[in-house]
């Protein structure tokens, strides 16, 4: 089973908070998420060389394997070639991939670091640059890269080369940085310099407690649509809203235990696991396990008993991975050691 926020036995005061938002700003929370479905489920008119199937991503035509080895000549080839700032341009890249994403503030994946030491990657590639295409999982299909979230599933559970279209934004990274100062930010930092405490530093705070309880009801409501989506055994979808919960993940933060993880970003994560595994993506479905155990998630007896990760389970990893964070349920050890000293003196049986 999936596991909602409330499952989790381990909740602290501030991952409570996210089952409602503070009065206050209740009308704004309805309207930013309302604003974001908007923006999700909007489309514009589709070329004669795009199609696109309700409730699906819009899928565009990967060029044919002699149209793809013509533009892997010319990647090669332009490679160290400069792209204009406002041009788009290609890469096919091999798994595993050296760049890595960020969410931007209008939902959209961006480049946050690029390693060919890591994995693939391609000079052209910088920070900042926008994906505007990705390859779809399965097949020659190429989807709009209409959000964070679809664009790391669509790479995660690619099989072969990895197409993406990006749009060259000459490093800038505005988009994923806080709005400007405004007049109470700026008194905030005078009043701060001067080791003061005023009216501008009262203000900022009570501003950022409530933008902050805003962003965890937005955040909450997205992963509740992830969980229904889920339960209704709509797994590619309900993939897509989870990685954008984990994106959406507070910069800065600390809990009221001290963790710097919050109880929503373990729970997803988990979330995540049992999605690829009840889609029979091992490989996937173990990363996404180990990185909800890594955070934090310590839900042991769930893991080695929820239906959903039944593909995983029966993968060898499995076991070595749970025993490095919960104490094995057979100690095999142990058991071999009993046996030695209950058969001392016996014959060892053996079978012809």
């Amino acid at each position: 089973m999936a596991i909602g926020l409330q499952a989790h036995c381990n909740l602290n005061v501030h991952s409570r908070s996210y089952s409602s938002a503070a009065p206050s700003c209740s009308a704004r929370v309805q309207c930013r998420q309302q604003r974001s479905r908007q923006q999700l489920r909007s489309s514009q008119q589709l070329p004669s060389s795009q199609t696109q199937v309700a409730g699906q991503p819009l899928l565009l035509q990967l060029p044919t394997r002699a149209q793809r080895c013509s533009r892997l000549t010319a990647q090669a080839a332009a490679t160290d070639a400069e792209v204009a700032v406002g041009d788009t341009y290609e890469v096919f890249l091999t798994k595993p991939l050296g760049i890595r994403f960020a969410r931007g503030n209008d939902g959209k994946a961006y480049i946050v670091g690029a390693d060919a030491a890591v994995g693939s990657s391609d000079n052209r590639i910088s920070i900042g640059d926008r994906i505007e295409e990705v390859s779809a999982s399965f097949g020659d299909e190429v989807w709009e890269a209409r959000n964070f979230g679809q664009v790391i599933y669509a790479i995660k559970t690619r099989n072969g080369q990895v197409y993406l279209k990006l749009l060259k934004r000459d490093g800038d990274l505005d988009i994923l940085q806080d709005e400007e100062l405004d007049d109470t930010e700026r008194r905030f930092k005078t009043e701060r310099g001067g080791g003061n405490y005023g009216e501008g530093t009262k203000e900022l705070q009570a501003r950022n407690y409530e933008k902050r309880k805003e962003a965890e009801a937005v955040r909450e409501s997205q992963f509740n649509d992830a969980l229904k989506l889920f339960s209704d055994k709509k797994l590619e979808e309900a993939l897509i809203e989870f990685e954008n919960v984990l994106a959406m993940e507070p910069k800065n933060y600390v809990g009221d235990n001290f963790s710097r993880i919050t109880q929503i970003y373990r729970v997803t994560q988990y979330n995540i696991a049992c999605c690829y595994s009840a889609m029979g993506q091992v490989d996937a479905g173990m990363d996404a396990l180990a990185d909800a155990l890594n955070s934090g998630f310590d839900q042991f007896k769930v893991v080695r008993t929820d239906p959903n990760l039944k593909a995983l389970r029966a993968d060898p990893r499995f076991e070595k991975l749970i025993d490095q964070y919960d104490e094995p349920v057979f100690n095999t050890g142990a058991l071999k050691a009993l046996r030695g000293v209950f058969s001392f003196g016996k014959k060892e049986e053996k079978n012809y």
